[in-house]
């Protein structure tokens, strides 16, 4: 069964292209430059627009200097909006001896996986949660009960008196 996120990073068929510019200062996380040209009207004339993206790498796979696609992803962090989705043209070290870039049913079924999980965490937080209030609502009423027996004793107490003929005891 697969989520409306999950639908959703599937339909999407936007892909960029572009080369690894900084790769191993952060972890799982490559900064790509995509290629762009911006429109100058005054010299009527294009210029080099490139455009710099922080990209998920799951498995640390990519170098600097790979030529990759990358593909719009749900947000890992403040600024990585994207994720690896193929090695087009590695550099340096080949492909066979790096880490195996992550299909998007792989991405997809990590993503659930560690949704299911926190769901569940957060459900047995929340379980606890309610058995530490009744525990508490049950010490607030036994404690108001231990108060209460001081005042049944001098309902009783007044009782005997009424009861008793001379009224001394």
């Amino acid at each position: 069964m697969s989520s409306q996120v999950a639908k959703a990073a599937r339909r999407v068929t936007h892909e960029l292209h572009g080369v690894v510019v900084s790769a191993g200062l952060m972890q799982r996380t490559v900064k790509v430059r995509v290629g762009g040209q911006k429109w100058n009207k005054i010299v009527n004339k294009w210029f080099a627009d490139p455009k710099h993206y922080l990209v998920h790498d799951p498995n640390s796979s990519l170098r600097t200097g790979d030529v990759v696609s990358i593909v719009p992803g749900w947000p890992t962090s403040q600024h990585k909006r994207h994720v690896v989705k193929q090695i087009i043209a590695p550099y340096g070290v080949p492909i066979d001896e790096r880490p195996p870039v992550p299909s998007l049913e792989e991405r997809i079924a990590e993503r659930e996986a560690k949704k299911a999980a926190k769901d569940e965490r957060r459900a047995a937080t929340r379980k606890d949660r309610e058995e530490l209030a009744g525990e508490d609502k049950k010490k607030e009423a036994e404690r108001k009960r231990g108060t209460r027996p001081a005042l049944g004793h001098a309902q009783e107490k007044r009782q005997h008196v009424e009861a008793s003929p001379t009224g001394v005891d």
